[in-house]
């Protein structure tokens, strides 16, 4: 008869479970560890990141909000003149402040992400095993390469975020810049855009720029000068200059363009032809051109209803007759 045996269990390999356990246990730092330490320094970068831009947006927001003189400035008053004047823009003023504040503070903010991102990279590599020696060695070499090659760049980057912190200038002010002169439309950190009297386009980069003159800040000065004959009474001159710079004060359409009553200088040179009197007055910035156009118009008018000569080229000329007609000698004028 015949019978059956049962079934024969699994056989297990104990050399084989203690292999696995082994391995479980030697990797477990390798496979729960290093990310557990690669996303707590994850976190900990992008909490960094949020403070230092928190801590920058807060600056930012500090230095747009107006202060208490600015807004009690801000108030309706009646208009008046002199220092009081000079505040007439400060709208675009605080649009300028506006534009460095928030071109500064994104500066800022890119500068601490991208020295959190190397930090953040140096450490997870250090993690995983990576030797960060012959890498920072690497990258020194790449970095003093790129440094020569983009010195032009770099120093126009600084030069924009100087000229942005020392406001030097800003969009709206008309500035001379060597061969570019005009009124500045836009101000980056790289480049600046000026745009001439005719109409053209300047791109000037800011590490060029070596120096410049504002037209546009506080205040300006109309200089007038005004030719007369040797023969006028320079008495009458400077009380002709000064009546008509008075007028030109009282009337409501510059009442408020200049900030003083304009001031006779005295005699600036004596010419072969004439003199030379200067009549000058402080004006409100980018109006000194159209108010000395006005005052030339109005001295001409002035000087000609007071007697008084503009000076025209003259020229002495020696005419020697032939000795055959009498060796006479003529001289006219």
């Amino acid at each position: 008869m015949s019978h059956t045996s049962p079934p024969a269990e699994p056989a297990t390999n104990p050399q084989l479970a203690g292999s696995w356990s082994d391995w479980v246990g030697e990797h477990t730092t390798a496979l729960i560890g290093i990310p557990l330490r690669i996303a707590l320094i994850v976190v900990i970068l992008l909490v960094l990141r949020a403070v230092a831009k928190r801590a920058i947006t807060r600056v930012v927001q500090r230095v747009l909000e107006p202060s208490a003189g600015e807004s009690e400035r801000s108030r309706p008053r009646r208009p008046s003149r002199g220092a009081a004047v000079l505040h007439r823009d400060r709208s675009r003023a605080r649009q300028r402040r506006e534009q460095r504040a928030r071109t500064i503070g994104s500066v800022l903010s890119s500068a601490v992400t991208i020295v959190l991102f190397m930090v953040g990279v140096a450490m997870v590599l250090d993690q995983v095993g990576i030797a960060l020696g012959p890498l920072l060695a690497s990258a020194g070499v790449v970095g003093l390469a790129i440094g020569f090659g983009a010195q032009s760049l770099v120093a126009d980057y600084l030069s924009g975020l100087l000229i942005m912190v020392e406001d030097q200038y800003g969009v709206g002010d008309s500035v001379d810049l060597g061969e570019a002169v005009g009124e500045v439309e836009h101000v980056g950190l790289r480049l600046t855009h000026v745009r001439d009297l005719n109409g053209g386009l300047w791109h000037i980069r800011n590490g060029e720029i070596l120096r410049v003159r504002n037209d546009s800040q506080e205040w300006a000065r109309a200089v007038l000068d005004v030719a007369v004959s040797h023969d006028a009474n320079l008495d009458t001159v400077y009380r002709v200059l000064e009546d008509t710079g008075r007028a030109l004060r009282e009337e409501p359409d510059f009442a408020d363009v200049l900030l003083e009553d304009p001031a006779v200088w005295g005699v600036q040179s004596l010419d072969a032809d004439g003199m030379l009197v200067r009549l000058a007055v402080k004006t409100v910035p980018l109006q000194q051109w159209g108010v000395t156009r006005e005052l030339r118009r109005r001295v001409k008018e002035a000087l000609d209803d007071a007697g008084v000569e503009i000076p025209f080229p003259r020229h002495a000329v020696w005419v020697r007759t032939d000795a055959a007609e009498g060796g006479r000698e003529a001289l006219t004028g």
